[in-house]
Protein backbone atom coordinates (compact mmCIF):
# COMPACT_ATOMS: atom_id res chain seq x y z
CA UNK A 1 0.00 0.00 0.00
CA UNK A 2 2.84 2.40 0.90
CA UNK A 3 4.71 1.70 -2.31
CA UNK A 4 1.61 2.41 -4.41
CA UNK A 5 1.05 5.75 -2.62
CA UNK A 6 4.69 6.75 -2.98
CA UNK A 7 4.66 5.82 -6.66
CA UNK A 8 1.48 7.82 -7.23
CA UNK A 9 2.94 10.90 -5.49
CA UNK A 10 6.18 10.66 -7.52
CA UNK A 11 4.20 10.30 -10.76
CA UNK A 12 2.03 13.31 -9.93
CA UNK A 13 5.09 15.38 -9.04
CA UNK A 14 6.82 14.47 -12.31
CA UNK A 15 3.74 15.40 -14.32
CA UNK A 16 3.30 18.73 -12.53
CA UNK A 17 6.93 19.90 -12.66
CA UNK A 18 6.86 21.18 -16.28
CA UNK A 19 3.82 23.30 -15.41
CA UNK A 20 5.58 24.74 -12.36
CA UNK A 21 8.70 25.63 -14.37
CA UNK A 22 6.77 27.53 -17.08
CA UNK A 23 7.56 31.23 -17.27
CA UNK A 24 5.16 33.75 -18.77
CA UNK A 25 5.98 36.59 -21.13
CA UNK A 26 6.54 40.15 -19.99
CA UNK A 27 3.56 42.29 -20.94
CA UNK A 28 4.56 45.63 -19.38
CA UNK A 29 7.23 46.94 -17.01
CA UNK A 30 6.89 49.69 -14.44
CA UNK A 31 9.27 51.65 -12.21
CA UNK A 32 8.36 52.76 -8.71
CA UNK A 33 8.76 56.57 -8.60
CA UNK A 34 8.46 58.85 -5.54
CA UNK A 35 6.23 61.92 -5.98
CA UNK A 36 7.08 64.80 -3.65
CA UNK A 37 4.62 66.36 -1.24
CA UNK A 38 2.74 69.36 -2.66
CA UNK A 39 1.94 72.39 -0.54
CA UNK A 40 -0.27 75.45 -0.71
CA UNK A 41 1.45 78.56 0.63
CA UNK A 42 -0.57 81.51 1.87
CA UNK A 43 0.82 84.83 3.06
CA UNK A 44 -0.75 86.79 5.92
CA UNK A 45 0.14 90.36 6.75
CA UNK A 46 1.82 90.43 10.16
CA UNK A 47 2.90 94.10 10.30
CA UNK A 48 1.97 96.76 7.72
CA UNK A 49 4.59 99.03 6.19
CA UNK A 50 5.43 102.17 8.13
CA UNK A 51 7.45 105.35 7.92
CA UNK A 52 9.06 106.66 11.06
CA UNK A 53 11.21 109.63 12.03
CA UNK A 54 14.40 108.60 13.83
CA UNK A 55 17.38 110.47 15.22
CA UNK A 56 20.73 109.37 13.66
CA UNK A 57 24.07 111.22 14.10
CA UNK A 58 22.47 114.50 15.04
CA UNK A 59 20.01 114.41 12.12
CA UNK A 60 16.34 113.58 11.81
CA UNK A 61 15.93 110.80 9.24
CA UNK A 62 12.68 109.52 7.82
CA UNK A 63 12.93 105.67 7.74
CA UNK A 64 10.77 103.28 5.74
CA UNK A 65 10.04 99.80 7.06
CA UNK A 66 8.49 97.36 4.56
CA UNK A 67 5.50 95.16 5.46
CA UNK A 68 6.16 91.81 7.12
CA UNK A 69 4.27 88.74 5.95
CA UNK A 70 4.05 85.29 7.52
CA UNK A 71 3.90 82.28 5.22
CA UNK A 72 1.68 79.34 6.11
CA UNK A 73 2.25 76.02 4.38
CA UNK A 74 -0.57 73.50 4.08
CA UNK A 75 -0.11 69.99 2.71
CA UNK A 76 -2.21 69.38 -0.43
CA UNK A 77 -1.11 65.83 -1.16
CA UNK A 78 1.39 63.87 0.93
CA UNK A 79 4.36 62.20 -0.75
CA UNK A 80 3.60 58.85 -2.36
CA UNK A 81 4.86 56.30 -4.86
CA UNK A 82 3.41 55.90 -8.36
CA UNK A 83 4.10 53.35 -11.07
CA UNK A 84 5.45 54.73 -14.33
CA UNK A 85 5.80 52.69 -17.49
CA UNK A 86 9.41 51.80 -18.28
CA UNK A 87 11.21 49.77 -20.95
CA UNK A 88 11.53 46.09 -20.11
CA UNK A 89 15.04 44.63 -19.74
Amino acid sequence: MKTIMIGAIVAMGAAASPALAWEGQKVACYDKVWVETTYTVTKELEYPSKKKWEHHDGQMVKMYYPPIYMENRHVDTPGHYVLRKAPCN
